[in-house]
C-alpha cells in the first residue's frame, strides 16, 4: 500500500494533523495482537470499553474494565498509547486469529516517509482490532510538528509503500509463536528488498535512482577527555534543511536516519534525489550537531563528508551532574502501577514506564513534601522521580504546583565568574519549569523556560516528548559558599498533565 499527497499552490489553508491507514478486523476472529517480543496478548473486545463495561479513567482513551466479555480481563486498564513505539521500531505489528491460526501484520520496512526522526513515538495496533500505518500524526509532539500548509506552497509525498502481510501455520499449541516469528522473517526480507524496484511511480525511486552518504562523527570535550572521542551509536540523519535539531517538527519532508558504529562511522544509504541538511546527536552528550551545509543528492552519487566534529555545549568542568544525556527519562525513578490500575502487556521491566497513572503515584510518594536530591548522596534512579507533575489533591480542580530542590555543596565560589546550568528536557506539556537559585521566597525566577510544549507525554505513557536544551548562565554570586539550593518549580496548574519530563541537568563552573 502507498499514498501519494499532493497540494497545488492555489489550494486554501490548511492543517493535516493525521495521515494514516486503518484497518478495522472482524472481532470474532482477531483476539490476540503482537507489537513486540514483549507486547503481546489476548484482548479486550471493543465492547468491553463501552460505559456499560468499562469506566472511563482520567481521559477517553483509557478505561478499567468492570465487567468485560471475558472475565480474564476484569480490572485491567485498557488504552491505545500503551501500544506506541519509536517510529525506528515502529516496523511491524498486527493481530492472529487463533482459531484459524492466521495472523495479519502491517510491515513497515522504511521510514523515510514518516515525520518527527527516529525517535518520534506513534500508535500501532490496538482493541478494535485496530491496525494502524501511521504517515503524520502529533502524537508525542502536539502542534510543535509542522501540519500546518499554506496557500501558494506546493506540496507531494509519496507514504509508503507498507506491507499487508498474511501468514498462516498449523493450529497447534505453539501457532502464535509460528506466525510472530514468520512475520518478522517477511520484516527482514522487505528491509533487504527495500526500496522496492516493482513500483512505477516517479515518487518511489528504485535504489538505482537514489543516492547515499557517508562519514565520520567525532566529538570534542576536552572536560571529558583531551582526545577526540569516537560518536558511537550516535544517531546521524538527513532531513529538510533548517535550523539545529528542527528534524524533530518537521513535518512535510523525508527523512533518512542510521546508527553510527563503533568509530563513529555512519552510512546513510538510499536517499530520495533532493536537498537536505546533516543532523546527529550523541548519546552521553548534550544537544545536537547540524553540519553547516546543504547536502544534494542526486540518482547514483555517494556524497563523502569525511570526519565531522561535534562540540556539545559546555562553558566550564562538571561540578555535578543529574541523569544521562540520552533524551529520555527511563533512567530514573518510575514507580510501581497502582494495583488497581495494571495492563499486563506492560509487565516487562522496558515498558513499565506505559502502566496507567504513574503521575498519581508521585502525590502517593511525596504525600509529605517534594523531591529533594541531594548530591553526592541521592540516587537519580530512586530518589528523582520520572516526570515533574503536579500534586493531586484529589479535587480536579485543586491541583497543586510542586517545587523540587537540588542540594550540593561548593567549597570554593568565584564570584566573579559566570556557572551555567545544563537543563535538558525530555518532555514538556503546557508546563513553565521556573528556577530559582538560595531563594525559593523570591519574586522573580533567575530563570523560566515560559510556557512550554504539547506532547502530552505523560498522560500518553511516553517516557520522552520533544527534547528541549537550556543553557543558563548563572552569576557566581548567586553562589555561596558550603551548603546551596536549587528550587526547580512546575508553575502551571492549570490541568492534571501540566508537566515536564527531565532528561539532564549539569552544573559548570566558570570557563578556564
Amino acid at each position: 500500500m502507498y499514498g501519494i499527497f499532493e497540494r497545488q499552490e492555489d489550494f486554501p489553508d490548511a492543517q493535516m494533523y493525521q495521515l494514516r491507514i486503518v484497518f478495522k478486523l472482524k472481532e470474532d476472529k482477531f483476539r490476540f495482537m503482537a507489537i513486540s517480543d514483549t507486547r503481546q496478548g489476548v484482548m479486550p473486545r471493543g465492547e468491553d470499553r463501552d460505559n456499560t463495561r468499562s469506566q472511563t479513567l482520567a481521559f477517553k482513551e483509557a478505561v478499567l474494565m468492570t465487567n468485560p466479555s471475558n472475565p480474564q480481563f476484569r480490572g485491567e486498564v485498557d488504552d491505545k498509547y500503551q501500544y506506541s513505539c519509536e517510529n525506528k521500531d515502529n516496523k511491524l505489528h498486527g493481530w492472529i486469529s487463533d482459531d484459524d491460526a492466521v495472523g495479519f501484520w502491517i510491515i513497515t520496512p522504511s521510514n523515510e516517509f514518516r515525520t518527527g526522526g527516529p525517535h518520534k513515538q506513534d500508535l500501532t495496533s490496538h482493541v478494535g482490532p485496530i491496525a494502524l500505518s501511521m504517515f503524520v500524526s502529533t502524537h508525542y509532539t502536539g502542534i510543535d510538528i509542522d501540519v500546518t500548509y499554506k496557500k501558494g506552497e506546493a506540496w507531494r509525498k509519496a507514504f509508503g509503500p507498507v506491507l499487508i502481510y498474511l501468514n498462516s501455520a498449523s493450529s497447534d499449541d505453539d501457532c502464535r509463536k509460528t506466525l510472530w516469528n514468520d512475520a518478522k522473517r517477511q520484516l527482514s526480507e522487505e528491509i533487504e528488498s527495500w526500496p522496492y524496484n516493482f513500483t512505477r511511480s516517479e515518487d518511489l525511486p528504485h535504489a538505482g535512482d537514489r543516492g547515499e552518504v557517508c562519514g565520520q562523527l567525532l566529538v570534542r570535550d576536552r572536560c571529558v577527555d583531551e582526545e577526540l572521542m569516537q560518536a558511537q551509536s550516535a544517531f546521524v540523519g538527513l532531513a529538510v534543511p533548517g535550523n539545529v535539531g528542527s528534524w524533530q517538527t518537521e513535518g512535510k519532508g523525508y527523512q533518512f536516519w542510521t546508527e553510527t558504529d563503533y568509530t563513529g562511522r555512519f552510512n546513510i544509504k538510499n536517499v530520495r534525489p533532493g536537498e537536505y541538511n546533516l543532523y546527529a546527536w550523541v548519546h552521553g552528550f548534550i544537544g545536537d550537531y547540524k553540519l553547516d551545509l546543504n547536502i544534494t543528492i542526486q540518482p547514483g552519487n555517494k556524497v563523502n563528508l569525511g570526519t565531522l566534529i561535534y562540540d556539545p555545549p559546555r562553558n566550564g568542568h562538571t561540578l555535578w551532574e543529574i541523569g544521562i544525556p540520552d533524551r529520555t527519562a527511563a533512567e530514573f525513578f518510575i514507580p510501581e502501577p497502582d494495583p488497581t490500575f495494571v495492563n499486563p502487556l506492560c509487565l516487562d521491566a522496558a515498558d513499565k514506564f506505559r502502566q496507567y497513572g504513574l503521575w498519581d503515584r508521585y502525590s502517593d510518594i511525596y504525600r509529605h513534601g517534594d523531591v529533594v536530591y541531594t548530591v553526592g548522596v541521592s540516587d537519580y534512579s530512586r530518589d528523582w522521580f520520572f516526570a515533574h507533575v503536579l500534586r493531586n489533591t484529589g479535587n480536579i480542580t485543586d491541583l497543586s504546583t510542586t517545587t523540587w530542590q537540588i542540594k550540593y555543596n561548593l567549597q570554593d565560589v568565584n564570584e566573579k565568574g559566570n556557572y551555567t546550568l545544563q537543563l535538558a528536557l525530555a518532555a514538556a506539556s503546557y508546563a513553565e519549569l521556573q528556577i530559582r537559585f538560595n531563594n525559593l521566597d523570591a519574586i522573580q525566577p533567575c530563570f523560566t523556560t515560559t510556557r512550554i510544549g504539547y506532547d502530552n507525554a505523560v498522560a500518553r505513557h511516553g517516557i520522552h516528548g520533544l527534547y528541549r536544551l537550556y543553557s543558563i548562565n548563572i552569576p557566581g554570586n548567586r553562589f555561596i559558599r558550603g551548603n546551596n539550593t536549587i528550587f526547580l518549580t512546575q508553575s502551571r496548574s492549570h490541568a492534571l498533565f501540566d508537566a515536564v519530563m527531565y532528561d539532564y541537568i549539569r552544573l559548570e563552573g566558570p570557563a578556564v
